[in-house]
């Protein structure tokens, strides 16, 4: 095995621990139709199951790794949580406070 094989897969693993897997989950889309027992109908019927993709919100911002700051495409979820870290954004035409 190539080291950059295992150098790719070596950051690919820090990537997932750091954002959580980001492929999307998979699931079934179910078509029914009837009216439900408790509303007076014979109950729901299905009439077909696809299979369909359940896709993570997936924003592209800029956050600080490692000191660096760096473009990912991170989930809302973890923006929300404030498990990112975002770069402090600096006003170019303010006088620093001495």
């Amino acid at each position: 095995m190539s080291t950059l094989k295992k150098n790719k897969r070596i950051k690919r693993a820090k990537l997932e621990k750091l954002y959580g897997d980001r492929k999307p989950a998979r699931g079934n889309n179910v078509q029914q139709r009837g009216k439900y027992k408790y509303l007076g109908g014979n109950g729901r019927q299905t009439t077909g199951v696809t299979r369909r993709l359940f896709k993570r919100n997936l924003q592209k911002i800029r956050v600080v790794e490692d000191g660096r700051v760096v473009r990912r495409r991170v989930p809302v979820s973890m923006i929300r949580a404030g498990l990112i870290e975002k770069p402090q954004v600096v006003d170019p035409f303010a006088i620093p406070n001495e």
